[in-house]
């Protein structure tokens, strides 16, 4: 399931040629009748040729590659081969600690697309966000490598620059962005107290992730003094590219008492697997916003689907990326991997997201408010600025209750102008307080 790299886009494309000289045409019959077997034999011809006869000497290793690396690409964009490098990669990410940018990547059109930059890391730093396509590395072009070469190019020494042009969506031009590698920490999840409301950014989903959820909770009701302070939780997957299936179940199953998370259904129907949850909930069933965008993919998905279908979350922003498929990782002899698209996975409602994302019961595109102009306060229209109008004299206690409400509105007003969908959600959360409390009096 995990997307560290998602796709191997290359391979070989047969053309027409002019030849100074005759040769016996490699394709002299219908390709339609040829067995397995003799696909293969077509195959090692070509390969010999190749080796035999190209203009410059080539690396055998590395042209068998680039066979299976096409093989793979011309299924879809997440099979890939991992060579024995990548392998160990790959699993050193899944434990939340590698080299590199900070970005989660895959290939569109020949050029690297960025699904979402991770939090905290040069690239996030830099300004990349998703749905930025990566067309140079270096001065040099992405166009025709593969993804792994490309994310290879991106690696090196922590701390030396390294510059990517990048494309992106309303803006005129190219945009080069500079930025120093380093060591990714990736810290799964990060839980802090807004006003009342509980917001929990998860990142990824790797190792670390229902661990860090648990502890996430724990420390929200320490903060405000014990769960029933809580007014409801905030769960935060915007930009967060997918990783762990197992880790996706876990934090659907830490807000769901029953029901089916997910299923997958792979091509043979006893490969197929549904996953329900368990009895329990962490937050006692306090309301839930999840917050999506389009660099939400595949485990984030699976999370927020889940809690969609059953009614537990409401989710607020925009359409989430659209990936549904399931990879499987197949170690191989020689120390490598390939990952393979082994399933498609499916809401508890049935729905297949793939290619067509999440929706968000409430669509809030993210953008920047502008800033109100201070008021002048000899303009200010209410019964205080009118002459001669009565004091309000207030107790010690009413005075700080006043003084609180003021103090979270002003920053609830801060909020919505740094980030617009987080102040949605907590807003909703707040007036659903309002309105169970009400229900409750009566």
């Amino acid at each position: 399931m995990r997307k560290l790299a998602l796709a191997a886009i290359g391979g070989a494309a047969f053309g027409a040629a002019v030849a100074t000289q005759l040769a016996t045409p490699l394709w002299a019959q219908s390709v339609k009748d040829k067995s397995t077997y003799e696909y293969l034999d077509l195959f090692g011809a070509i390969f010999e040729r190749v080796r035999s006869s190209y203009v410059e000497e080539v690396d055998e290793g590395e042209l068998i590659e680039s066979a299976i690396n096409g093989m793979l690409a011309s299924l879809d964009p997440h099979s890939s081969y991992l060579p024995p490098e990548g392998f160990a990669d790959m699993r050193v990410q899944t434990r939340g600690e590698f080299g590199g940018l900070g970005i989660e990547v895959t290939m569109e059109d020949g050029l690297v697309k960025v699904v979402a930059p991770i939090d905290d890391t040069p690239a996030a730093k830099a300004g990349v966000k998703a749905g930025d396509l990566i067309t140079h590395i270096d001065d040099e072009p992405v166009m025709g490598l593969t993804l792994s070469e490309a994310v290879e190019r991106m690696r090196g020494p922590v701390g030396e620059e390294i510059k990517v042009t990048i494309a992106r969506e309303g803006q005129e031009g190219p945009l080069d962005l500079t930025m120093a590698r380093d060591v990714i920490k990736i810290r799964a999840v990060r839980a802090r107290v807004e006003g009342d409301v509980g917001v929990i950014r998860i990142t990824t989903f790797n190792e670390q992730t229902f661990d860090n959820l648990v502890s996430g909770i724990e420390e929200i009701k320490k903060e405000l003094g014990g769960a029933d302070k809580v007014t409801g939780y905030v769960i935060d997957l915007r930009n967060n590219p997918g990783g762990l299936l197992n880790q996706a179940i876990a934090v659907s199953d830490a807000f769901l008492d029953k029901g089916e998370i997910v299923s997958t259904r792979g091509r043979d129907p006893s490969d197929s697997d549904r996953y329900n949850a368990e009895k329990g909930d962490l937050t006692n069933g306090k309301p839930l916003v999840v917050l999506i965008n389009e660099g939400s993919a595949s485990a984030s998905e699976i999370v927020a689907g889940a809690l969609q279908d059953h009614r537990r979350a409401i989710v607020v922003g925009a359409k989430s990326f659209g990936k549904g498929s399931v990879q499987t990782i197949m170690p191989l002899s020689d120390q490598g991997a390939m990952r393979l698209t082994t399933a498609r996975y499916y809401t508890p409602s049935g729905r297949s997201i793939q290619a067509l994302g999440i929706e968000p019961d409430i669509l809030v595109e993210n953008r920047q408010l502008a800033e109100a102009p201070e008021a002048d306060p000899r303009f200010q229209r209410s019964e205080a600025a009118l002459r001669g109008s009565l004091e309000n004299v207030l107790t010690d206690e009413e005075r700080e209750q006043w003084e609180a409400e003021r103090a979270r509105h002003e920053a609830t007003a801060k909020l919505r102008a740094e980030d617009l969908q987080l102040a949605y959600a907590i807003d909703m959360l707040t007036g659903i307080a309002v309105y169970s409390r009400a229900a409750a009096a009566q």
